[in-house]
Formats: C-alpha cells, structure tokens, sequence
C-alpha cells in the first residue's frame, strides 16, 4: 500500500527542515561569525547530504517506537515527532533562505493535507522567518543607500516587521515624515539561490519526497526563470508601481507605492501599510473572508485579462487585510507579462470550454497552442474531466464553496504522474504562460480553500471576462463600477 498524502507531505516537510538545519549546526559546530546567508553548490549539497541520513534516524526511531505501541500511544508519538519536525522546519528553512526556503513557504499553503503542526511552521516562514543581524543590514543600506538606517531615515525600527526567503522589512520614517517599509536584502542570498537552481538534484529529490511520483520539471524551470528576477529590487518596484498606479483609488485593492529615492537593486522602500494577516483574517467572520476572497479572486483575474500582468505569488504572506473586503497586495518581484497571444489562448479555451462547450474546437485549441500535441492519442472523455476540474468553479453559474478537497486535487491533476490522469500530465507539453496559470490556479484556490470562500464565481469570473462583461453582481462588484466610470484605464 502506498503512503497516504499526509504521510508523503509529513516526510516530505521534513526532509526540506533537516536538509536546511545544515546552516544553524555548522555554524555552532565551528563557533565562527556566520554568513548572513549559506552559499555555494557545494557547501549546500554536502550538508543535505549530512542532515539528510540525521532525517532518516529520526524517522526509523519513530517507525520502531511505534511497532508495538497501541493506536493512543502510535497517536502521541506522531504527534510528538510531528512537533519536532515543525521546529526543525521553522529554525532550518528560515536560516537556509533562498529557493529551498521558498519550497517550504510554497508548502505551507499548496496542499492541506501536511500535519497542522508542519503547517502552521511552516506558514511562519511566509513572514516570520529568522532575521539577519541588525549589523549586516546596516551595511546593506549603507552600501546601496550611502548611509546608516538611522542617518538615511529619521526613524528606524531595528526589529524586522517581516523576514522571508530573499530579504526582511524593516519600519521607518523618512524626514518628510513619512511611514515607510523598507525591504532590505540579506546578503549572499543571490548567490544561494543561484546555487540552488544551478543544483537541480537538490530540488528535484526535495519535491520527489515531497510528492512521490510528480514530475517536479515544471516547478523547478518556473523557479529557475522567475527567482533571479527577484533578485533586482528595481524590477520588482518598476512591477509594483505599475499596479499601484492602475489601482489607485480603487474601492477594495490597493497597492501601496514604492519610492524611488530610497530604492535600490537591494533596497525596496514603499508605502507602509497596517492591517490584518492572513492568520488574523482567518478568526473573523464568514462573510468578512468572503469579502476579501473576492478581492483577492478579482485582483489575480482581473489583472490577467485587463493588465495582462499576473502577480505570480499568491501567497498568504502577501496580503495585508483591512475589513469590508478591502485588501492591500505586497511583493511583486515576480510578475508575469503576458503577451496579447496569450490572453487569447485563455479567452478561448474559457470560450471553447465553458461558453460554448465546445469540445472538438476545445480540443483543436490545446493542439494548436502546444498544450498537448496529439489529443486523439489520449481518451477524449479523461481529457474534457481533467481540463473541467480546473474550470470547475466558474462551471455552474451558482454559488460555490472552496474547499481543501478542491485545491488538493488540483495539486494532484497538475503534478501526481501516477494517478489517473498520469498518462495526459505526461503528453502535456506546457508553454511558459500555462505554466504560470497553473500557478495561479494552485496558489489562489489554496489561499481561498484555507478561507472557505462561498461566492458565485461564475457571475463574478463573466464580469471581469472582456468577452462576456456582464453587468455587476454584487456589491462589490457596483462599487467597482462605479470608480471605473471615474478611472476608466483602470481594470475591472
């Protein structure tokens, strides 16, 4: 019997902490000043190597404790092992840094059959990662910006208010007396993440524990193409004040606006906001995460169709909450410019798909984009389940509720090579653009099945589909509307 997706996740989550651990150990080990951040192929690869066989005793020690033990007692030490693996993930992760980190925040909302304990670890690092000392940020600022935090702004909190994979934010004053979050990155991470993705095995034998039998290729191109873009702070601060700029004034989304005169290729200052985090949101009502999950569902669509532009990582950690729906978007070093070809291809295969239920010129489409190059060779009836799955929200113009059995099968139709779609996952040939959806796909519905979002995504998705702009369906959709009438550049 093969292992249960909680089991494979459990073991996957902790080999990606024991083979992060390797930073915190070598460091107490030879009791020297670290660097801010593990770099180099070889020096990472040799510890995954060293933690790695320290994962599988941990593992054998709970597998034999538990051979004789009764089902209460098999529970307790599941558990135990459970929670000792999550403080591994959260120490080893959050040190390591760079593309392994960013594997394990992916994690933490992907799929919701990890064990709570890894998962609530692991959704620490989304901004709550280990910081760098507050001596290797002053050199960081003073290096880009030409003087101290404390000489360059008039106030500065030496606590981070946030630590992820790439870099932390930091609060400040400017002298004109404005609030800012300054986003500094760690050093060496460039050359982390560099290594990382230069180390393929790495991630591939990560994500293969991770999910037996996926085909990580996809996964780890998307981060080998996009990672080093984020890298370049000018890039991610040109992306942000595009949105910043086509939101303004808008009734629920806001993005706030970077500012140039404090910004760098490793310093990004904006706008701070306060609000809300996502675990916050999660102990309000029902109908206020309902609200903010049709925020966040416009915002990634609507981006998609009227921006061309996608902000590719939706995750958790990226959303600041303000009640009433209203909801700040933070971190857009990754950003997907799609080309007017691609925004073709999805208004018809939603056209093709959905509209017209078209299945033979569904199926021309997917040939002809290169989607999958040979559909006759495949069961037609598979092929039509597998596409509508991913549809499946937007097929009945109804009410529908996210839920974690949702996002997980869509984990699974894009990844599990030996399910029952395995043999169309593996025809599959898919370009950059639908690489990219994917990852919409899979992060958005993750974010709102953790939300239990209930909305008519139907009527909500044919408001923002340019082909079909139906009249608004819900408050919010009026609100928006309206401002439209007063920013008509803006998307809907």
């Amino acid at each position: 019997m093969s292992p249960s997706p909680r089991s494979r996740l459990a073991a996957g989550a902790a080999l990606l902490g024991v083979v992060a651990a390797a930073a915190t150990l070598e460091r107490r080990r030879r009791r020297e000043s670290p660097p801010a951040v593990l770099s180099g192929r070889a020096t990472r690869t040799a510890e995954l190597a060293r933690l790695g066989s320290r994962a599988g005793v941990g593992l054998a020690v709970n597998t034999a404790r538990s051979a004789f033990a009764s089902e209460e007692r098999r529970a307790e030490l599941r558990s135990d092992y459970e929670l000792r693996t999550a403080a591994q993930v959260v120490e080893s992760l959050g040190h390591m840094k760079g593309a392994v980190m960013k594997l394990g925040q992916m994690a933490s909302y992907l799929d919701q059959g990890l064990p709570e304990p890894v998962r609530e670890a692991l959704a620490q690092l989304r901004t709550a990662a280990p910081p760098m000392a507050p001596e290797l940020v002053e050199q960081v600022v003073e290096a880009e910006l030409g003087g101290s935090p404390r000489s360059v702004f008039a106030s500065w909190s030496e606590h981070p208010v946030a630590a992820a994979s790439i870099g932390q934010v930091h609060r400040a004053t400017t002298h004109d007396g404005r609030e800012v979050a300054v986003k500094v990155q760690y050093p060496g991470v460039d050359d982390a993440i560099r290594a990382d993705l230069d180390n393929s095995d790495l991630l591939f034998g990560a994500l293969g524990m991770l999910f037996p039998g996926l085909d990580p290729k996809p996964l780890v191109e998307e981060l080998r193409a996009r990672l080093v873009e984020e890298l370049d702070y000018r890039v991610e601060a040109a992306n942000q004040r595009r949105f910043a700029l086509e939101y303004d004034g808008h009734p629920t989304i806001h993005v706030p606006m970077p500012l140039e005169e404090w910004s760098t290729a490793r310093v990004l200052t904006t706008e701070f906001v306060e609000g809300a985090t996502f675990e916050q949101l999660q102990t309000w009502s029902q109908e206020e995460r309902d609200l903010a999950a049709e925020t966040i569902y416009r915002f990634v669509f609507g981006g998609v169709y009227d921006l061309g532009v996608f902000n590719g990582d939706p995750h958790p950690g990226n959303y600041v909450f303000h009640g009433n729906g209203r909801v700040t978007f933070l971190d857009f070093g990754l950003c997907k410019v799609f080309t007017t070809e691609e925004v073709e291809w999805f208004k018809r295969m939603t056209t093709t798909a959905i509209l017209d239920d078209d299945r033979e010129a569904f199926f021309r489409l997917v040939e002809e984009i290169g989607l999958i190059p040979n559909v006759a060779a495949l069961d037609a009836d598979l092929v039509m389940e597998y596409f509508h799955h991913f549809y499946e929200l937007v097929l009945r113009d109804e009410p529908m509720t996210v839920t974690s059995e949702y996002a997980a099968e869509s984990l699974r139709r894009f990844f599990d090579l030996n399910g029952p779609y395995g043999d169309i996952i593996k025809a599959a040939n898919l370009p950059p653009a639908m690489v990219i959806i994917q990852r919409i796909n899979l992060g958005v519905f993750s974010v709102l099945a953790e939300l239990g979002a209930t909305r008519n995504w139907r009527a909500i998705a044919e408001e923002l589909w340019p082909f079909v702009a139906r009249e608004p369906t819900t408050p919010m959709g009026h609100d928006i509307a309206a401002w439209r009438m007063t920013h008509p550049r803006g998307p809907r």
